[in-house]
């Protein structure tokens, strides 16, 4: 069985698209589970309706182990409410995982949006995952698979780490097995943060955090500020 994981903040507009997409699916041997950080829209109310459980979340470190700790499937697939998915992805990208002999693998993303920048920014960073996924990979949380055991051996997502935390999640991962950028079928995300944050800013934001963690290997170390996943505070939870 698959277990897929929700981190969610007041998603009442992006939640009903990706659930509407696991309906669709053609591989249904999965359960869903919302890790909700306290919402106060009707994101609760709309993952009961689709049959998902629920679980009290937080920052999405917290989020995503606390929704693995409930988790039945020997599978789990960690995901953020702003993206939609193939109608096969999760057929092929299981069969893809299974081939590849990984314990950890991640999934390239198209953006929502129709702009040649968008689409250059989304081709970019998919190629720096491929490039980089052999000897030092790094992948976003929006799209995360990994087997239950590889999770609690390294004993999940590290709580200490506000952002990156997905980087050094599959860095850990990494270090115990083989790390697998699937190819067969991107998922689509949201540009949200780009319209928000503005895009040059965001880009300019994501090249820094990324440079220094990779050049010190430092993930506790907040040096950007960052919006996380729908509208989840750092400061609310500190």
């Amino acid at each position: 069985m698959l277990s897929i994981i929700i981190i969610t903040k007041n998603e009442e507009k992006c939640l009903p698209r990706i659930l509407d997409s696991l309906v669709k699916q053609n591989y249904q041997n999965f359960e869903v589970i919302v890790s909700d950080a306290q919402s106060t829209d009707r994101t609760r109310e709309i993952a009961e309706a689709y049959g998902c459980r629920i679980v009290d979340g937080g920052l999405p470190s917290v989020g995503r182990n606390n929704g693995a700790r409930v988790a039945r499937g020997e599978l789990l697939l960690f995901l953020d409410a702003d993206v939609v998915l193939p109608r096969d992805f999760l057929k092929k990208s299981i069969e893809e995982f299974n081939r590849s002999m990984a314990v950890c693998a991640a999934s390239f993303f198209r953006p929502i949006s129709e702009r040649v920048f968008d689409k250059l920014m989304f081709s970019a960073a998919n190629y720096g995952m491929f490039i980089m996924q052999h000897f030092a990979p790094y992948a976003g949380g929006a799209c995360i698979f990994v087997k239950k055991e590889i999770f609690n051996q390294i004993g999940g997502f590290n709580e200490q780490f506000v952002i990156s935390e997905d980087h050094a999640f599959v860095r850990d991962c990494f270090n115990l097995g083989k790390f697998k950028m699937l190819k067969d079928k991107p998922i689509f995300l949201d540009v949200r943060r780009f319209d928000n944050d503005g895009r040059i800013n965001i880009v300019i934001k994501y090249i820094y955090e990324w440079s220094y963690k990779m050049i010190l290997g430092d993930y506790s170390r907040q040096i950007i500020n960052y919006k996380l996943h729908g509208e989840t505070s750092i400061k609310e939870f500190n």
